[in-house]
């Protein structure tokens, strides 16, 4: 049975526009969207009051690292950086049991939601038990991801990783153990995650060589093969140090390894994509691959600075994502994309390439584009064929007093944020009302519940 929706002012593809009304089918999908509909036709459609905008997509999440913020903030005696966090995460991720996977990450969605994210790319690496053996069930814990997602109501893209060796040039550790597989293993990890994915309307699954530290770069062409319709994430150039030893072990840089190698196409997503070179730059750029920037982590983790305006202008294509889920905030990540920009490179309103041009505006139709390109999924837009993923904003929100069509982007992601998101409809579905998810009760007791255990105070 088809149902209809009408919005005060929605964001086409066109622009913005008034009086929309969006007819969509039994299973989310938009049929037809009018605008400048008659007023009359509110009486058999639901209302949704607020500026509507796209959900946007969350092209990289880890969301098990929702249950670890704030333990990694107190100075260490040797100095701290990435590869400190790292271990303070194996140590988290050592004791979690599929419950508390299941948990974590249905409040990591629950709040994705809540803050404008309304589809999601898990990068998921945490295969086995806590003493490194599979599961029965070789995709437990990718079950208990669809689980989470389902409860939540978000879209979900489900990208396993594999994850071979410790290093350019080492086995994986024991605090690696519960990632580690062969391509035989990881085959029957994939097969057993495709059959708990196809028991979530939408979900897709892909495939993720975890980092050329982990996967070597003659294996790509095996992982991809194992997944020949989903789309295909690997983290890159995140961190110095990695480009250092790749260029130690194979002469090359890892985003000109990717490029010469991996044959980058449209299915392919580089994570961070941080550290690169001018002709790596436009490389990517060339390849039609999305750069999955993780703004709000690379700046907590100490990454560095994505080199956003050389790329923009080469026509890149790029999405968000929240990776370490610290902040889950998609007006804030898109905030702390532009902003990284100023710092590094003193200017303003960086993430443009025209004269007059808005940059809340450039900000959401780059990460619209690429997040829906980088998780294989129908939305980013309200139109015919799209899955209907709303945001609505808060008209009445202080920080949208006297603005009108043109800036109201620009005051969602640069003043608003999250405190403006009011109403989010996913797959045709009213998931978040006055700025709540109508499940978060019982989710958020769940997640206390699974906190207080691990940390010893339940």
């Amino acid at each position: 049975m088809s149902k209809t929706l009408f919005l005060d002012d929605a964001l086409l593809p066109g622009g913005f526009a008034r009086n929309v009304r969006v007819d969509l089918d039994d299973r989310g999908t938009i049929l037809a969207v009018e605008p400048d509909a008659p007023r009359g036709d509110q009486a058999a459609a639901a209302a949704l009051p607020g500026i509507a905008i796209p959900g946007l997509p969350n092209l990289h999440s880890h969301a098990f690292q929702r249950g670890m913020a704030g333990l990694a903030e107190r100075r260490s005696p040797t100095g701290d950086s990435f590869w400190t966090w790292r271990e303070v995460m194996y140590r988290f991720l050592a004791a979690l049991s599929p419950d508390d996977v299941e948990a974590i990450a249905a409040f990591a969605y629950v709040e994705m939601l809540e803050r404008g994210f309304t589809g999601v790319g898990e990068f998921h690496y945490l295969h086995h038990d806590v003493d490194g053996r599979p599961y029965a069930d070789p995709a437990e814990l990718a079950g208990r991801i669809v689980a989470a997602a389902g409860t939540a109501g978000i879209g979900l893209t489900l990208l396993p990783s594999f994850y071979a060796r410790g290093g350019f040039a080492a086995p994986p550790d024991d605090s690696q153990r519960r990632f580690a597989t062969d391509l035989e293993g990881f085959a029957r990890l994939l097969d057993a995650t495709r059959a708990h994915a196809g028991r979530l309307p939408g979900a897709k699954v892909g495939t993720a060589p975890h980092s050329l530290r982990a996967v070597p770069s003659a294996w790509l062409a095996a992982v991809a093969s194992l997944a020949p319709e989903g789309p295909i994430h690997i983290h890159a150039a995140e961190q110095l140090r990695e480009v250092e030893e790749c260029l130690a072990a194979t002469g090359r840089r890892p985003v000109e390894l990717l490029l010469d190698k991996a044959g980058l196409d449209r299915r392919w997503c580089l994570i961070h994509a941080t550290h690169m070179s001018a002709s790596e730059t436009a490389g990517l750029a060339a390849s039609g691959a999305v750069a999955g920037l993780c703004p709000i982590t690379e700046a907590s983790l100490g990454d560095g600075i994505f080199p956003g305006p050389a790329y923009l202008a080469a026509g890149g294509p790029f999405g968000i994502g929240t990776d370490s889920n610290i902040d889950i905030d998609a007006a804030g990540e898109l905030r702390q994309l532009e902003y990284s920009q100023r710092l590094c490179l003193r200017g303003r309103n960086l993430m443009t390439t025209e004269p007059t041009e808005s940059t809340g505006q450039r900000l959401l139709a780059e990460a619209l584009a690429g997040g829906a390109q980088a998780l294989a999924q129908p939305m980013g837009a309200i139109a015919p064929g799209r899955r209907c993923d709303l945001v609505l904003l808060d008209a009445d929100h202080p920080a949208f007093a006297g603005a009108g069509p043109e800036t109201w982007l620009d005051a969602w992601i640069f003043s608003a944020g999250r405190e403006a998101v009011s109403t989010v409809v996913a797959g045709g579905r009213v998931v978040v009302s006055e700025g709540r998810h109508v499940a978060r009760e019982p989710v958020l007791r769940r997640y206390r519940d699974t906190m207080r255990r691990l940390a010893g105070r339940a």
